[in-house]
This record gives structure tokens, C-alpha cells and sequence, in this order.
């Protein structure tokens, strides 16, 4: 039995998760958390073998999540599952230590196979984002966005959309003033002094269509 920790803000996840696990008979969800702060709390008080998380989580992102518990070194397989196929974050994922990166909109076949392979410690993609990082050319990880942290580039594509600060602060359940600082860092960090440049410059980096 694999014992199974689940960290998403969304409880309709969760349960569609827990029961699309725990309906195999192979995999056991000892705890479920809505945030990485508890996840990683949970992760180090029971000691799951496999981590599922979300991507964009409110404060800690999946990321972070990763890296800490990587960094920890307690042993736990970490798998992200993701609306975003597209960027840097799949690739800086696995850099950090995740050792499977699936969509959400992936069939249920596609999950369980994944969360096995990753549950056995071996590296599992989605189709769609195995072929983009095969495809990404030399260089690629030069970026400039791969300067950014998670939260910054959620900022960027909200921003990309055309989204106020105060709708981009509600979604990401932050105050108007991080969402303001968060902004300026990034603009700094990229060197560009408009949302204009920067909309250009993140569809030049397929960070946006």
C-alpha cells in the first residue's frame, strides 16, 4: 500500500483524488492539506511515500513545497499535477527535485500510472510536457523569466491577461500591496518598465500564447 499525502486549495480536488486513489486498492491518503505550510507540516509528522500537489497554492507555492521537502531529505516522492503545461516551472520542477509533473486535465489512466511510477521513484511527464521540454531549444534555459519565482510568474500572466491589481491580489489571495511589490520586483528583474514590454517579451518566451 502506498501511503499518500494530498496538498490542494481546492477540497472538490482532493476528494476527486482520494477517490480516484483509493478506489485502485493500491493507495492509501493518510492526510490532505489545503496549503504548503500544512502540507509540509504533514508531510514531516507522517511521513507519506508519495506527495501529490498542486502547482499555484496560496503563500507557498508547489515549487517551494518541493524544495523544502527535497531538501529535508525524508524520502517522500513529490508529484505535481498542474493547469499550466506551458513555461519555465516544469523544467525548474524537476530541477528542484519533483519527480512527476502531470496536467490536470489528464485522463485518470494517465494519474494512476503516473503517481505509481513516481511512488517507484522514476520520473513520469505528461505527454504534452515531455515533448515540450524535448523541444525547447538550446538555450532555453536562459530565460529571463527563469528569474522569477512562482509567484512572480503568476503575477505575469495575470498581468499578460489584462487583470487589475486588486483581481490578481483577490485570486492569489494576497493584499493589493504584494501584488504591488511582487510587480515592481518582477519588472525590475526582467528590465522592462511597462506591462506593454512586458506582455511582448512573455510571448516571446512562451510564457503566454
Amino acid at each position: 500500500m502506498i501511503d499518500v499525502l494530498l496538498i490542494d486549495d481546492h477540497g472538490l480536488v482532493r476528494t476527486g483524488i482520494r477517490m480516484l486513489l483509493e478506489g485502485t486498492g493500491d493507495f492509501n491518503v493518510v492526510a490532505e492539506a489545503a496549503d504548503g505550510e500544512e502540507g509540509i507540516r504533514l508531510a514531516r509528522q507522517l511521513a507519506p511515500d508519495l506527495v501529490i500537489c498542486d502547482l499555484h497554492l496560496p503563500g507557498m507555492s508547489g515549487l517551494e513545497v518541493t524544495e523544502r521537502l527535497v531538501r529535508a531529505k525524508a524520502g517522500q516522492k513529490v508529484m505535481i499535477v498542474t493547469m499550466q503545461e506551458e513555461g519555465p516551472l516544469p523544467r525548474r520542477l524537476l530541477h528542484a527535485g519533483a519527480l512527476g509533473y502531470v496536467a490536470k486535465a489528464c485522463a485518470h489512466e494517465e494519474f494512476l500510472r503516473a503517481a505509481r511510477e513516481v511512488a517507484q521513484g522514476r520520473r513520469y511527464l505528461s505527454a504534452e510536457i515531455a515533448q515540450r521540454l524535448a523541444l525547447e531549444p538550446p538555450g532555453a534555459e536562459q530565460s529571463p523569466f527563469d528569474l522569477l519565482s512562482p509567484r512572480e510568474l503568476e503575477v505575469v500572466k495575470m498581468l499578460c491577461q489584462g487583470k487589475r491589481g486588486a483581481d490578481i491580489a483577490e485570486t492569489l489571495h494576497l493584499s493589493p500591496k504584494t501584488v504591488s511589490t511582487h510587480k515592481q520586483r518582477l519588472l525590475d528583474k526582467l528590465g522592462v518598465e511597462d506591462v506593454v514590454t512586458l506582455s511582448r517579451l512573455a510571448s516571446q518566451h512562451g510564457i503566454v500564447a
